[in-house]
């Protein structure tokens, strides 16, 4: 019998698969035909509990049993921060990750938009669970500041302005695809990259992107560091400070694809309207797989901003002093409650108490250098950013980057390159959105750009 029949006969979907085994090891030992195959699957599917013992259909039988009884569970609860300036989109992709069987936490940041998925700015806790779209698509997407012993008057140098203007030209490559003319050393290339088969094949197109920034939101910046008190190991005042964007590029992409493809095909049938949020058991193969590769990709994204930080610093004379980083595209083990679930942070800043982070605005707003509180009702998050209120098309409909750029140029803010999809209007006001989430993060210093790198290609990647 095929599976037509089998759905015909009332088998649920789900349990097709043991049907068919079952069926095909009794005809080998019996040599059955289809009519006795259908009575048999019937009588199965009438009392299933006379079954389960059964020398060829037990599991079928079982698996009827667990399917009958099944119980979609009540979609768990979520805190929002910023409830007014999220759109219902967002609202609906958080409920329907909080129906996933093994959620056990969730919160909604104040940047909150429409992703894939879950939404940016989503947090999400699963038990012995890992959601490769939970996590993004650009794996250990993240945010690096790094402070430089240059006077803080070079800013404002014209001098200066052309070496830092080298700098950011010369020390990393922006673009879908893009690599360095010539591959850069570091030791992340030295670590196992054959934990699975997908990041053993893009083990030499990550070395090619090393120290490259992508597209879409990344960026490389030149800007003013405020320290309104002594913090990161400095005296109060300003100085100059390199801030970057990006993570695991092509490689993480990669690895995303193939599990998310993987755990969509794994999917059970009565969860088939959560496809974008297949999961993986973390004690299955797959799962030890995925949480390897994104771990890898953890690292691999480090380097990547380290090797740009290193050239950049290089190319302007400059020493690296003082520094803060961050992933916000990952997946932790964490405990909480008492128990240990993967905290999934898609577009959110890791914030347990004491912890630092960085939080962007714009091109032509602050970001800034946060301390964490430890909420526990945001699991220990917060935003990663400002978060958009329009689409990357409506963004280029609606703007003209020439024009946005005199603009911040009267403003003091230099931008070498960008599209009309990152211009400052696309985002909420950053200070808003810091005001909402004063209970998770505090600030501790303010970063303000002043020389802007980005890709102006248009092309899109996912924050």
């Amino acid at each position: 019998m095929n599976k037509k029949q089998l759905l015909k006969l009332g088998v649920p979907a789900d349990c097709v698969t043991t049907a068919v085994a079952g069926i095909q090891a009794a005809a080998k030992a019996n040599q059955w035909r289809a009519s006795k195959a259908k009575n048999v699957i019937t009588s199965i599917l009438d009392n299933p509990e006379q079954h389960v013992s059964d020398p060829y259909f037990a599991e079928f039988a079982r698996d009827v049993i667990e399917d009958r009884a099944f119980v979609r569970p009540e979609p768990i609860t979520y805190r929002t921060w910023g409830e007014d300036g999220i759109d219902e989109q967002s609202h609906q992709q958080m409920r329907q990750a909080c129906g996933l069987p093994n959620a056990v936490g969730a919160a909604l940041m104040p940047d909150a938009h429409l992703g894939y998925g879950l939404p940016i700015g989503g947090v999400l806790a699963l038990d012995n669970a890992v959601c490769p779209y939970a996590v993004g698509v650009d794996i250990a997407c993240r945010m690096k500041l790094s402070v430089f012993d240059l006077p803080p008057e070079s800013l404002e140098d014209q001098e200066m302005f052309h070496i830092f203007r080298k700098a950011l030209e010369e020390g990393t490559v922006f673009g879908t695809g893009r690599s360095h003319a010539q591959r850069q050393d570091h030791e992340v290339m030295d670590a196992d990259w054959t934990v699975t088969r997908i990041t053993r094949e893009r083990k030499d197109k990550a070395w090619n992107q090393l120290g490259t920034s992508g597209s879409g939101n990344h960026f490389a910046e030149f800007g003013r560091l405020t320290l309104d008190e002594p913090e990161l190991g400095l005296e109060a005042g300003e100085y100059v400070a390199l801030m970057s964007h990006s993570g695991s590029r092509g490689a993480g992409h990669a690895v995303c694809s193939t599990y998310s493809s993987i755990a969509e095909q794994k999917l059970p049938k009565r969860f088939e309207d959560l496809r974008r949020l297949a999961w993986l058991d973390l004690d299955t193969e797959a799962g030890q797989e995925y949480w390897a590769a994104m771990n890898l990709m953890g690292d691999y994204a480090a380097a990547n901003h380290d090797v740009i930080h290193r050239l950049v610093s290089s190319l302007c004379g400059a020493q690296i002093i003082a520094g803060v980083e961050n992933h916000h595209n990952f997946a932790w083990k964490e405990m909480h409650d008492g128990k240990e679930v993967i905290v999934h942070r898609k577009g959110a800043t890791p914030a347990s108490e004491g912890v630092l982070g960085v939080i962007p605005g714009s091109m032509a707003s602050p970001a800034y250098v946060v301390r964490g509180k430890g909420q526990p009702e945001s699991l220990c998050s917060a935003s990663h950013g400002a978060g958009r209120v329009m689409s990357r098309k409506a963004a280029r409909d609606k703007f003209r980057f020439k024009s946005v750029k005199n603009d911040l140029e009267q403003r003091g803010v230099h931008i070498l390159s960008a599209g009309a999809d990152e211009v400052p209007g696309v985002y909420k006001n950053i200070d808003d959105v810091m005001r909402e989430q004063s209970d998770l993060v505090e600030t501790i210093a303010r970063f303000d750009p002043k020389i802007v790198k980005m890709c102006d290609d248009g092309s899109r990647a996912e924050d």
